[in-house]
């Protein structure tokens, strides 16, 4: 059938219309060089481009079409790669005067082969950056340091629960050192000076001459109002230490004739450094273990050190209950350099910078932030052997009841009988190292079972053979069947009741 001239008007204009809108996004005529174009020199598309790449330094030249918005806007908008750059346009055959020449220059950086050139901004930000993050962490650093040494001058302030009893900072001037600790016992405390007459005691104190020196650090001869006082300045590491003997000493009820006296401790800086101080009574005659080696001592005077010392040892360990009561006290380095010869020759106990403290009311046993154990030469064998009961207070007496026995064998040896005495040693001289070691004393004492030499002139001796009776009943193997301090304070009594009447005899 034939078509009228009104279809054929109508199909005419349907194919325009279908023309159109299929080539509304191919309007513009483009060069067309590369792969993509097989052997076409045109192209038709919305978007005219040229672009380059240089890859493995080979050029990559390309001309052609772009069709539709999204792939005009993903490609056109793309900014200049250091190795690649592209260029639109939207006039017909606008990019045939494009040529790869003109595009390097829209790279930015040079092809392959040659020196990449940056911006003076990335240049000043590799140079300065790294310099901006040391200054900044070495300023980090110095403030940590600073808040660090001002926490440890602050770190005293827990002790400072007297302030507002006892003498005030002002009348310290104006007193002595007897009036102080008199002030301080009979005020019912018993414990160390109120904080801020420590410190004003600590500032107020020169230092003399050294007079020993040891793992913790030094004592000194220092001098406050004209009176000796001994200053103990613990070295920066033993920090520890120093901070535990402070909280020992500040117990109640501690002050005890055979306890080194306590005036003060302190922690100041001194030539851009921390010092930690303890300022306790000063003892001319020194250490039992410098004195020994000096002196030798009557029996009876042999017998008053050893009785001073399981004095203030009974104070230790006993608990007095009460409001203002004291907790039980073990030493745990007891030794003879750890004990003072006093003027009068008595002895008292010094050091507790590793004593742990009990409390049967809440059954509490503090045995402090100390690390640090006791002298090996010194060392029970259930502590050589780590067998030792270390949730048990008891069994930390009984190691201060070991020891005892080993200074009790010290004073023995320097003890006259009948005109003779021998020559001062440390114990086991014979048997370990002059500085022995852990498994040195631990193959002595636990695995040999050996113990100090006893010479044959103290059993014919009636007041050292009972002395070595005793001593080695603070040397069983066994902690439980050792002697108590309190059993030992009373059989030497009795042993000094002996002498007496043997001398009246």
């Amino acid at each position: 059938m034939a078509l009228s001239s009104f279809h054929v008007l109508l199909l005419l204009l349907l194919r325009a219309l279908l023309a159109s809108a299929e080539g509304s996004d191919e309007h513009l005529e483009c060069i067309c060089e590369g792969p993509k174009c097989l052997q076409a020199s045109e192209c038709r598309g919305s978007s005219c481009f040229s672009s380059i790449r240089v890859s493995g330094g080979e050029e990559l030249f390309e001309r052609g079409c772009l069709k539709g918005p999204e792939q005009i806007q993903l490609q056109c908008s793309t900014s200049p790669f250091p190795h690649q750059a592209i260029l639109c346009c939207s006039q017909h055959l606008c990019n045939s005067n494009t040529n790869s020449s003109s595009l390097k220059s829209r790279l930015l950086s040079a092809p392959e082969g040659e020196p990449v050139r940056y911006r003076v901004e990335t240049l000043a930000l590799f140079v300065l950056g790294p310099v901006v993050v040391l200054v900044l962490l070495s300023v980090a650093l110095v403030l940590a340091c600073r808040r660090l040494h001002h926490g440890r001058l602050q770190r005293l302030q827990e002790f400072d629960t007297e302030q507002g009893d006892g003498l005030i900072t002002s009348n310290v001037g104006d007193s002595t050192l007897a009036d102080l600790l008199d002030h301080t016992c009979t005020s019912g405390s018993g414990s160390g000076l109120p904080f801020l007459v420590q410190r004003t005691v600590a500032r107020q104190i020169s230092l003399v001459e050294c007079i020993g020196k040891g793992r913790y650090g030094e004592v000194w001869r220092g001098q406050w109002q004209g009176e000796n006082v001994a200053v103990k300045i613990f070295s920066s590491r033993d920090e520890k230490s120093w901070f535990r003997e402070t909280e020992i000493y500040n117990t109640v009820l501690l002050r005890h004739e055979n306890i080194l006296g306590f005036m003060a401790s302190d922690m100041t800086s001194r030539n851009s450094s921390t010092q930690l101080w303890l300022i306790t009574h000063y003892h001319e005659n020194g250490s039992l273990y410098d004195y020994l080696q000096r002196v030798a001592v009557e029996t009876s005077e042999g017998l008053a050190m050893a009785a001073a010392i399981v004095c203030g040892l009974v104070h230790l360990h006993t608990e007095i209950f009460g409001t203002e009561g004291k907790p039980a006290i073990a030493h745990r380095d007891l030794k003879s350099k750890n004990i003072l010869v006093t003027k009068e020759l008595r002895c008292c106990i010094a050091d507790l910078g590793l004593a742990v403290t009990h409390s049967q009311a809440d059954n509490l046993l503090d045995v402090g932030n100390n690390p640090k154990v006791g002298t090996k030469r010194y060392m029970a064998p259930e502590v050589l052997d780590e067998t030792i009961q270390t949730d048990c207070f008891d069994a930390y007496k009984r190691v201060d009841i070991w020891a005892f026995g080993l200074v009790l064998w010290e004073i023995a040896r320097r003890t006259y009988s009948n005109g003779i005495v021998e020559e001062y040693k440390p114990p086991f001289y014979d048997q370990v190292p002059n500085d022995p070691s852990f498994e040195d004393m631990r193959k002595v004492v636990c695995v040999e079972q050996q113990r100090p030499f006893i010479p044959n002139r103290w059993f014919s001796d009636p007041t050292l053979s009972a002395l070595v009776k005793l001593m080695k009943e603070c040397w069983y193997q066994n902690p439980s069947a050792r002697l108590t301090a309190l059993r030992i304070k009373k059989t030497l009594e009795k042993i000094h009741s002996s002498l007496e009447k043997g001398k009246e005899s």
